[in-house]
């Protein structure tokens, strides 16, 4: 887990966001390709486009049920 609550970001349009699944990325909420030192485990990012500006919680828990976007799943972790 990198944190317990979502980032929150505004994100451009057309702009691809790499969202972490590890957890162990130094650029949380985004992938920097750390899960590749992770021998036993199949992760990837999650790629993500947005057509319009707005604020977009990234889920940061890794938990969440709806990937990459927070579904305060957090808040039953704390």
């Amino acid at each position: 887990m990198a944190e317990c609550e979502p980032a929150i970001v505004k994100v451009q349009p057309g702009k691809i966001y790499s969202w972490c699944t590890c957890g162990l990325s130094a650029t949380q909420p985004f992938c920097d390709s750390a899960h590749r030192n992770i021998q036993d485990e199949p992760y990837r990012s999650i790629k993500v486009m947005f057509d319009k500006e707005e604020e977009v919680y990234f889920c940061q828990c890794k938990k969440t049920k709806t990937p990459p976007f927070c579904d305060d799943t957090h808040k039953s972790l704390k």
